[in-house]
């Protein structure tokens, strides 16, 4: 049978400073899909790279003193060790300023211009040197750039211009005709209604300054940034050639893959396939657009100053717990807001009480009552058991393919939950202290299959963790195969290793909050409080306009570790917002009871952090003498809805 192929790319990363954990983010979102397409058994090319030419690079190099290849090698550095802490796996890492895309760039932007399709004329409009894109009037946001907010100048000059209004009915056609072309559908409706207001055409080149890949027929001008970037995808695949690669990977390839960040979606899905349509090369298959990750109230931005460094959390907690982090926390297509102490929460939880807690008990319990090797049963499976592992893998191949790696990974923490549950209520020490070795022998291998299932499907994430799995269980490793990913299949036994815990718990020290009764000043406090509300209690109508309320839908809830009756919610709250609101609420609800629940946020109450978690909005619920119950919402009213 013949291999599928599966071509990943992230955006080429621009180097006016080191890679912040936003970069990390859709990185390891490209490596995973790649290891897990592998897994598969495809045939998989994944790309990444840097994005070295425009203005802001020059000025940069220029503040340095130095020269703009100068500046960007040093950075260039940086990702790539990153990138190899990170055990970013890729086939290629492409700089703009090699001469194989040097060469690409020029054959490009001369074939488009010979057919007519571009155009000189002259320029004048506003343009964001820090985005490197230009922009109308009426794209502007109180007269800045909509994309980061900072001021645009007024530009006007010789230009070439390339003609995307030609091509606008014929994009809208295609992305309407592809679903799947533009992910997730709140960012395909987005561009959708953006071309739907009009394309102007695209002023391609710039006089101003240096820095960028020439016009051959015109060597005063150089060719706009995003023309020049976005052409990488195929560069690397040797377009210019017609080569092996581009042959495999993007002409005879049913799965090209772009993942972006939300800013940047616009030139993959609007410029980049209108050059393509103009040059006659077939469009990528899916465009995803992912979230931001959200620090101190905002995208993290390396101008704003609020980005974290992941070289420092991959020292801390290792390469391994934060990509699992990263990829299980995000929601697909929504933004999320970060903090550390949400990362150390996740490991503890998942990471080190579920999945490694679990290899721990069962090596330990293989050692004394197996004399360190694996029972193997043929029969007697708990039914249970094997429903919910197809439905699991069922589940993660179901995300995994549509790019919702967070839902994936909660699919197969469903089954390493089944496997602590087990533990617990087969009490195989009891079974091993009545002599019932027959049913000790079926609990045990079933608890080591569940180790091994859940090991195959965490591999493209955990790519350290899997090699250790196997050392401990002593497993030949080709039972870690895709094609072994089934109940039942270890047919044979090995003897286990105990090594050292996967995942050792990350101790931190939570401030507890003052408890007891108050001191003097603040019972004085509250007496002018109850004194002046008895006198008072009416709020006006413009007290009340100060809360703002909306409709939110519920898409994941789990118990805060340590805690009665905390839940951990992920609320839906507009198009493309998912909050994480942490609600008193686990003594009347059952997380797994709240999913898809309509419900009333408070959205504009201030940030607070309840056992290390920052929550992000309040629910609204009525309280009664013995218990407490939501405020919900009927019918089908949308994530966002304002509440008035």
């Amino acid at each position: 049978m013949e291999k599928k192929n599966f071509y990943v790319t992230t955006p080429i990363y621009y180097p006016s400073a080191q890679l912040h954990i936003g970069h990390t983010l859709t990185t390891t979102m490209a490596d995973t899909l790649a290891r897990y397409k592998k897994l598969r058994g495809y045939d998989v090319y994944f790309l990444t790279g840097s994005d070295e030419h425009g203005q802001k690079i020059e000025k940069a190099a220029a503040e340095k003193g130095m020269k703009p290849i100068e500046y960007t090698d040093g950075i260039v550095k940086t990702f790539k060790k990153l990138w190899s802490k990170m055990h970013i796996d890729y086939d290629d890492f492409i700089r703009t300023t090699e001469k194989r895309h040097y060469d690409t760039v020029q054959a490009l932007f001369q074939k488009i211009y010979e057919q007519g399709d571009i155009y000189k004329g002259e320029y004048e409009g506003y343009y964001c040197t820090s985005c490197e894109s230009f922009f109308t009037q009426f794209q502007l946001d109180e007269g800045n750039c909509p994309d980061c907010g900072k001021e645009v100048e007024i530009v006007k000059e010789e230009s070439y211009f390339f003609k995307m209004s030609k091509y606008a009915d014929r994009l809208l056609e295609y992305i309407e005709s592809h679903p799947h072309f533009i992910q997730p559908e709140s960012r395909r409706n987005e561009m959708m209604n953006f071309i739907k207001t009009g394309l102007e055409d695209l002023s391609v080149s710039r006089t101003t300054f240096d820095w960028g890949i020439p016009i051959t027929m015109d060597k005063g001008h150089i060719i706009y940034v995003w023309f020049d970037a976005l052409t990488n995808y195929i560069t690397a695949l040797d377009y210019l050639d017609d080569g092996p690669l581009y042959e495999q990977f993007w002409k005879n390839n049913d799965e090209i893959v772009h993942l972006v960040g939300k800013d940047i979606i616009r030139f993959h899905t609007i410029i980049w396939p209108i050059i393509l349509m103009a040059a006659g090369i077939k469009l990528p298959t899916t465009v995803f657009g992912h979230g931001w990750l959200l620090s101190s109230g905002s995208k993290m931005s390396k101008s704003v100053g609020n980005v974290v460094d992941p070289l420092v959390l991959i020292d801390k907690y290792g390469a391994d717990s934060l990509r699992y982090f990263l990829l299980r926390e995000m929601p697909s297509g929504s933004d999320y807001y970060y903090s550390e102490d949400a990362l150390v929460s996740r490991i503890n939880m998942d990471l080190a009480n579920d999945y490694g807690n679990l290899l721990s008990r069962t090596i330990s319990m293989i050692d004394k009552y197996f004399k360190g090797e694996i029972p193997v049963a043929m029969g007697d499976f708990d039914k249970d058991l094997l429903k919910i592992s197809q439905e699991v893998i069922d589940s993660y191949q179901n995300h995994m393919d549509k790019f919702e790696m967070s839902l994936a990974l909660q699919a197969v923490f469903k089954l390493v939950g089944k496997g602590n549950k087990m533990i617990e209520d087969s009490a195989p020490w009891s079974l091993y202290k009545d002599g019932n070795m027959e049913r000790l022998t079926v609990v045990i291998y079933q608890l080591v299959e569940i180790i091994r299932m859940t090991t195959i499907m965490l591999s493209p994430v955990l790519v350290e963790t899997k090699a250790k799995v196997i050392a401990q269980m002593g497993i030949d490793e080709k039972y870690f195969a895709y094609d072994k990913l089934s109940f039942g299949m270890l047919d044979k036994s090995f003897k286990v290793a105990k090594g050292n815990p996967l995942f050792p718990r990350i101790e931190i020290k939570v401030e507890e909050r003052e408890k007891g009764k108050p001191n003097k000043a603040n019972k004085e406090e509250k007496q002018k409080s109850n004194s002046k509300a008895n006198d008072d209690n009416l709020i006006s109508i413009d007290d009340f306009a100060k809360c703002q309320f909306k409709v939110g839908r519920v898409l994941e809830a789990e118990k805060v570790e340590g805690t009665e009756k905390l839940l951990k919610l992920s609320v839906k709250v507009g198009v493309s917002e998912t909050r994480t609101v942490v609600a008193g609420i686990a003594l009347s609800y059952q997380p797994q009871d709240l999913i898809d629940k309509k419900v009333i946020v408070v959205y504009n109450l201030k940030p607070a952090k309840l056992r290390g978690i920052e929550s992000h909005g309040m629910l609204l619920a009525a309280k009664g003498e013995n218990n407490l119950r939501l405020l919900t919402v009927d019918g089908d009213l949308e994530e966002g809805a304002v509440v008035s």
